[in-house]
């Protein structure tokens, strides 16, 4: 979409035109579910989460500053309202042992070569508050302390979640090695084209970036 087709959406949107939101909605619905699905549980539970995003987008349209990119805009919106989903659900948020999981090292997971969408899969799978703070480091790239202010925890349990992500991720990519694992973990699933994270090697960003 061109700057210019773009700009005349943003217009019709601000005059509450159903039209332009339909249309602006749809050119920008890969996007905006690339980033829900990595802080949700499932694809249901991140259309949800869109759909409260596209509403605070439309209501607050007036606001965002033509001279600046929409996508980043409308990026840190789905951001929000996925953290604001957390925090509501943040009694069902939970941690569990990871013991079994301390004794892979980062070396015996070094050769494995899964795709995106495996990786993504692992994430979804991961505790709501161990996935929202890797989302928040690993592909954000806040600090534990900015994590911390947002989500209302202290540095050292975003640190301790992170750890337990990472974890319990190399745990997944071990049992997934075997071709029979990598066949039934695929099998069936619907998965959407994640445009929101570009050129991020999933294995390098939750293996070798230090906490």
């Amino acid at each position: 979409m061109g700057e210019e087709e773009l700009h005349q959406l943003i217009g019709g949107c601000i005059k509450q035109d159903r039209k332009c939101q339909k249309m602006l909605y749809k050119a920008f619905y890969g996007f905006s579910m690339g980033i829900c699905l990595r802080y949700t549980g499932n694809r249901d539970e991140a259309a949800e989460v869109m759909n409260q995003g596209f509403f605070k987008v439309f209501t607050h349209i007036q606001s965002f500053d033509t001279s600046r990119p929409f996508k980043a805009w409308l990026g840190k919106i789905m951001m929000n309202v996925s953290i604001d989903h957390y925090r509501a659900n943040l009694k069902m948020a939970y941690t569990e042992d990871l013991d079994q999981a301390e004794h892979i090292s980062d070396g015996d997971i070094a050769d494995k070569n899964l795709n995106y969408n495996d990786l993504l899969t692992m994430v979804q799978k991961l505790p709501q508050a161990y996935r929202t703070v890797f989302n928040l480091f690993a592909i954000e790239g806040y600090s534990h302390e900015e994590i911390a202010t947002m989500l209302n925890i202290n540095a050292g349990t975003s640190k301790s979640n992170l750890h337990k992500a990472r974890q319990k991720l190399k745990l997944m990519i071990f049992k997934a090695d075997t071709p029979v694992n990598n066949a039934n973990y695929n099998k069936g699933m619907d998965y959407t084209s994640i445009v929101a994270i570009k050129a991020i090697n999933m294995n390098g960003v939750f293996i070798n970036k230090g906490i």
